[in-house]
Order: structure tokens, then C-alpha cells, then sequence
């Protein structure tokens, strides 16, 4: 699978340094890494483009997005450019007939979300969104620690992410679908979302904005009506402990980190420690996004199981319906 990555910034770096880890892991005979390579790179600038290449080792660069779409030889598109660009990106990649593996936030809004799955259900084509927490072998683990009733019923999760992104641009701008939500919050909403599916009864929160109307800090509470109450906040303003906890009536889970985790620490009845169970090694984490979609692309499919479009749309509402409560809106709306 030949993937061209599209944008060149740190989460394109991060995309070519998994991939480039997967084609060793081939090279060594491992069969479990399947044949991924970053092939090509697309930027706004032949320049930028080049420069990536040879830092990262890509047999291709294209100084716009449309001439790397236009690859024979690119096998998935993979959109590492901000929010406010996917749509355009992927509408053009699908119309081309090239899958695609979109970074989170899928789009700007439900609307755009929509619209694309539509597109790409219309032509047959593979898309899906880069949610990396969603393809990662914690998931399965912490269903199954649920599902033998390690913790009894779940009652209560609670989870935060938290970066201090000082005064980075993009986070201010609304047309760069600045703010917390949909850098962070989406992390928190699919930690949620991805062990209790449950229909949501209530959803409410409250932003602290910057001066150009872009939630800084976020708090938002789901009550779902399985009876689970999730309490989640997210933060381009601080440094948070970014831990999740799933609380049952007979012990909790303990996630170390909602964006990326390593650890699950049980603990049984009056917070007893019990074990320390730590996820299998990792390239970066991305590689499970990958092979996902490799696996997918094999198979003919065109949602990742992982995270289907259903859910990709689902969050994405969820996440309009925050932003409308807080008043916070982007120009795409």
C-alpha cells in the first residue's frame, strides 16, 4: 500500500516516520506490519514538498495536493492538513477515485461530514477517519476487562486531555477551526464513545473563549441512558493529566493517557490495586490506523470497522451541538 501523504507538518512527519517503522518491520520479515510505504508527499509549495521527501525518504513530492492525487501509483491519500482543509482535499481525492484516510477532526462540521460519505458511498470509494486512539489494541483490552465484569457496572468515566499550545495561530483562527474541541475534545468524546455506545439522553458544557469566539477550555458532561454519566474537559490552555477512569460498582480503570495510552491499572473494591496490564510496543501508534485501512482496502471495503462512517458522523454532530451551545462558529458552517 503506497500512501501519499498530503500537509508536511508534525502529524505528516509522524505519519512517514510509522510508516517508514512498517516498511523495516516488512524488510525483517513481519508478517503482522503487512506492506505499507510513504511514497509520495503533497504540499502547496514544491519546495516544502522536496525537502520532506528526502528528510523522510519518499520516492515522490508534488507542489500541490491535486498533482499527487493524480499518482497511478498513490494506493491511499492520507489528509494531514488542518480541519478547515479536509473537506475540499478529500472531496477531490474521492472524485478521483483515491481512498483516503482523513485526520481528525473527519471534517469542520456534520454537514461537510456528511457529504463527503455520501460522495464516497456514491463512487465506491474508501474513506475513513484517522482517529488513531480508535485502531489501537487497548480498545479490545479494555472491552473485554469490562465485559468480565473486572469493575462490575460501570456507573461513571471521566476523562481529560490538555495541551498548553501557548499562542499557536490556528487555535485562535475560526477559519482553521480553531479551538479545543476538535484538536482535543474529539479524544475525549471517542474515549467515551468507543466502550459506551449507548444513545445519549443529555448532553450539556460550558467554553471558556478567546477573544475571536474559539473554546480554549471545555467541559462537557454526557448522561447516556444506560444510566453511565461521563464527565470529559479538554484544553489548548493547560497542561492536563490527560488520564481516563471508567468507575464500576466494583472497582475502576485507570487509561494514563486518553490520547495515547500505555497502562491500564485495575483496581478492585475500595480502590485496591490489582494489576498493570501495558499495551503491546508500538512504531508511534499510527500504524494501527494503516494497517487498518490496508486490511479494509483488501477486503474490498469502504469504512474501516474500527471506526465506521456512522460514528465518524455521530461524534461529528455531537461536537456541532457543543460548539452551538458555546456559540462557537467557523466560517464553513
Amino acid at each position: 500500500m503506497r500512501v501519499g501523504i498530503i500537509g508536511t507538518g508534525w502529524i505528516a512527519e509522524k505519519a512517514a516516520i510509522t510508516l517508514n517503522g512498517l516498511a523495516e518491520r516488512t524488510r525483517k520479515g513481519d508478517a503482522s506490519a503487512a506492506a505499507c510505504e510513504a511514497y509520495a508527499v503533497g504540499s502547496r509549495s514544491i519546495a516544502t514538498a522536496e525537502a520532506f521527501a528526502e528528510k523522510w525518504g519518499l520516492a515522490k513530492a508534488y507542489g500541490s495536493y491535486a498533482e499527487l492525487i493524480a499518482d497511478p501509483d498513490v494506493d491511499l491519500v492520507y489528509v494531514g492538513t488542518p480541519h478547515s482543509h479536509h473537506y475540499d482535499v478529500t472531496k477531490m481525492a474521492i472524485e478521483a477515485g483515491k481512498p483516503c484516510l482523513v485526520e481528525k477532526a473527519f471534517m469542520a462540521n456534520a454537514w461537510q461530514t456528511e457529504d463527503i460519505i455520501n460522495l464516497a458511498h456514491k463512487r465506491g470509494v474508501f474513506v475513513a477517519e484517522a482517529i488513531w486512539t480508535r485502531y489501537q489494541p487497548v480498545v479490545d483490552i479494555v472491552r473485554k476487562l469490562i465485559a468480565d465484569g473486572r469493575i462490575g457496572q460501570p456507573r461513571l468515566l471521566t476523562a481529560t486531555l490538555g495541551y498548553s499550545m501557548g499562542n499557536k495561530e490556528r487555535i485562535f483562527r475560526p477559519d482553521l477551526c480553531g479551538g479545543a474541541l476538535l484538536d482535543l475534545g474529539v479524544y475525549a468524546l471517542n474515549f467515551t464513545r468507543m466502550f459506551f455506545p449507548a444513545d445519549i439522553s443529555v448532553l450539556d458544557g460550558f467554553a471558556v473563549k478567546s477573544s475571536t469566539g474559539m473554546d480554549l477550555t471545555n467541559a462537557m458532561t454526557l448522561v447516556l441512558k444506560d444510566g453511565m454519566l461521563c464527565n470529559l474537559q479538554s484544553s489548548a490552555q493547560c497542561v492536563g493529566d490527560n488520564i481516563g477512569v471508567i468507575a464500576g460498582t466494583e472497582g475502576n480503570l485507570i487509561i494514563d493517557n486518553i490520547n495515547n495510552p500505555q497502562t491500564i491499572t485495575v483496581n478492585g473494591p475500595d480502590r485496591t490495586y490489582v494489576e498493570t496490564i501495558h499495551v503491546p510496543e508500538q512504531i508511534t501508534g499510527y500504524e494501527y490506523q494503516f494497517l487498518a485501512c490496508r486490511d479494509a482496502l483488501t477486503e474490498g471495503l469502504l469504512e474501516p470497522r474500527e471506526m465506521p462512517h456512522a460514528e465518524t458522523l455521530y461524534i461529528m454532530q455531537l461536537m456541532d451541538d457543543l460548539r452551538h451551545k458555546w456559540d462557537v462558529r467557523y466560517p464553513m458552517d
